[in-house]
């Protein structure tokens, strides 16, 4: 049987005994359309995760059965003993530097914190005017490319003599390590929007500006998100260098402090911080990823 209503024809009937569902042609979308492309999507990212936890722990039986096969507990230690040491330093303090591994962790999170947040701003407010102007970024671009081939711990020593042992040091060697990644990536990410939609801004009357700020960065957030990450990569490797050169706290001091005392569990257990503090760090800045790019939702 058809029904013609002028704007939907819906077909039922049967075919060797199997019923056929309706079919919209015209009118609102089914509901079961737009449900299904989110299942799909939950159901990618439930075995992604799963996928990802196998891994681990494919990783951590591989360290059991190795550490187990060596039994010398200063080379490689059990899983299950640097778990416990993991957890015995999260509240006690150690020796080597009278803190806890929780308060060595706050002080680099702290760390990395406000250099991160410095750099990205000055990045992103560097390469939107690199992108703006023309002169700017001949001027500057030069300057990006004899410095970002340099690794930030080659300046360690230089920061040192210039800004000692205390604070400014660290900050300063985090700005080298995040300011020319995120730079690199706002100006890309700029250049990517589209032409049509600053030329249709200008159209309706904006200026320049708030084409800038309220069009073209709003659309380049995803890009320059993606270089902060990066540049997060960027600014763990720059603080935990430093603080195993020049600090006398933090997960880097942590680690050398027990390499020097040979005790093993306990520099896993900073590791193991790191990794954990990192990943929470890039979650956070995936999550503004996704708030920012529509479409990753």
């Amino acid at each position: 049987m058809t029904t013609d209503t002028g704007r939907t024809t819906e077909t039922t009937g049967t075919t060797q005994g199997i019923p056929r569902p309706l079919v919209a042609t015209g009118g609102a979308a089914s509901p079961l359309l737009a449900v299904a492309p989110r299942t799909h999507d939950r159901r990618r990212r439930a075995r992604r995760l799963g996928t990802g936890f196998v891994g681990v722990l494919a990783v951590l039986a591989v360290w059991q059965v190795l550490a187990l096969a060596l039994d010398d507990e200063v080379v490689l230690p059990t899983v299950q003993e640097t778990a416990r040491q993991f957890w015995q330093y999260m509240s006690d303090r150690y020796p080597g530097n009278g803190n806890t591994l929780w308060q060595d962790a706050l002080i680099s999170t702290a760390r990395i914190l406000a250099g991160f947040a410095v750099g990205s701003l000055v990045g992103i407010a560097v390469g939107a005017v690199m992108s703006s102007n023309r002169v700017v970024r001949d001027l500057v671009d030069p300057l990006i490319e004899l410095t970002r081939p340099l690794p930030p711990l080659a300046f360690i020593p230089l920061f040192i003599v210039w800004f000692g042992i205390g604070e400014r040091s660290k900050f300063a060697l985090i700005l080298v390590g995040v300011v020319p990644t995120v730079i690199i990536a706002t100006v890309s990410a700029l250049d990517a929007v589209p032409r049509e939609l600053e030329m249709a801004s200008r159209a309706l009357g904006a200026s320049h500006a708030h084409t800038l700020v309220f069009v073209r960065m709003r659309a380049a957030l995803p890009g320059i998100l993606t270089g902060m990450r990066l540049a997060m990569g960027g600014a763990w490797t720059s603080i935990v260098a430093v603080e195993m050169i020049a600090a006398t706290s933090g997960v880097g001091f942590l680690i050398v402090q027990a390499g020097n005392y040979l005790q093993t569990p306990i520099l896993l257990s900073g590791i193991v911080t790191i990794s954990l503090l990192g990943i929470a760090l890039d979650g956070v800045l995936r999550l503004l990823g996704r708030f920012t790019d529509p479409s990753s939702r």
